[in-house]
């Protein structure tokens, strides 16, 4: 009973519902964070994002059962080693489903139509557009995407163009390196052919997911620097008019966001890292939670924004 418990719990692959916090997303940057009756329903579209993100998983898990016997890591997976069976993981998927719907009803309508629209691009993921090569990468970044929408939906509050853009190219970039690390994984293994783990990954080379990546690092550096600089435009008022030029408060007051781009700057260069040099990134979820510096400029980013919109001014 205690192994069937925890290789259902593996089975929902909990590590991944990091993911979801971008749901946060809309609710943290509008400053409404700490408004009780917003962040409750922000927090039910968590645990159905949860839900549905783990019924995804393993709809996906049945589908490429063989391929993921292949794989160097993938085939200790419950559903690939034969630890579940594939009847009990669809009756999981199933009541996990219908619970997301039924708890989805109650944040929003629209919010309730977002997350059937993500369910069936996951499906469709899993069945009809893995195999095909770029389009399988657009339906992982839209994934990411569609969690922050999700958050703006529960919340009712409508997000930057320039986040959204940043959200786009990070979410692209994101799904780019998964295929580039696990391109470079598979192809260290010689004894398997690299379309049987995934057909999309042959027609990828090296050099042209690598070009991808920069576009995307680089876009998601640009449109987020172009957000700290065009939002914010009230701030902490210095008071050193005395002591400094005039320039210098006024800019300032409508700039302390610019601040966090720094932990954004490291934070790519170092996740660029882990996918070139440590040969990570399959897993953005597990990088993000083994790799130290890396969680550490995630964390100084999240505290300087809060510190920022909640402390020193909106």
């Amino acid at each position: 009973m205690i192994k069937t418990a925890y290789n259902t719990l593996r089975l929902l692959r909990p590590r991944q519902w990091i993911k979801n916090t971008a749901i946060f997303a809309a609710i943290t940057f509008s400053g409404s964070l700490f408004e009780w009756q917003i962040l409750n329903k922000v927090i039910l579209a968590f645990i159905v994002f949860c839900s549905l993100s783990s019924a995804s998983y393993i709809i996906n898990d049945i589908f490429d059962i063989q391929k993921d016997r292949l794989h160097p890591f993938k085939r200790f997976r419950p559903l690939a080693n034969k630890t579940l069976s594939v009847n009990y993981a669809l009756g999981v998927a199933f009541a996990l489903i219908i619970f997301s719907l039924f708890l989805g009803s109650l944040v929003s309508p629209a919010f309730l139509v977002l997350g059937v629209i993500y369910l069936a691009i996951q499906f469709f993921y899993s069945t009809i557009l893995k195999p095909i090569a770029i389009i399988d990468i657009l339906a992982i970044a839209l994934g990411y995407i569609l969690r922050v929408y999700a958050g703006e939906l529960a919340g009712g509050i409508h997000i930057s163009v320039w986040l959204l853009l940043t959200t786009i190219s990070l979410s692209l970039f994101l799904a780019v390196g998964k295929r580039r690390s696990e391109l470079t994984l598979v192809s260290q293994n010689k004894s398997v052919n690299i379309s049987d783990v995934r057909k999309t990954l042959s027609h990828y080379s090296e050099r042209l997911l690598d070009v991808y990546a920069s576009i995307f690092a680089t876009s998601t550096f640009v449109s987020y620097t172009l957000f700290t600089f065009l939002e914010n435009p009230r701030g902490f008022n210095l008071g050193l008019s005395l002591l400094l030029p005039d320039f210098l408060p006024a800019f300032f007051q409508r700039k302390w966001l610019m601040i966090t781009i720094i932990p954004v700057v490291y934070g790519l260069m170092r996740y660029l890292q882990d996918i070139y040099e440590k040969h990570e990134g399959e897993s953005p979820e597990r990088v993000l939670t083994s790799d130290k510096p890396l969680l550490a400029a995630v964390i100084s980013w999240i505290f300087l924004l809060i510190l920022i919109i909640y402390a020193i001014g909106p």
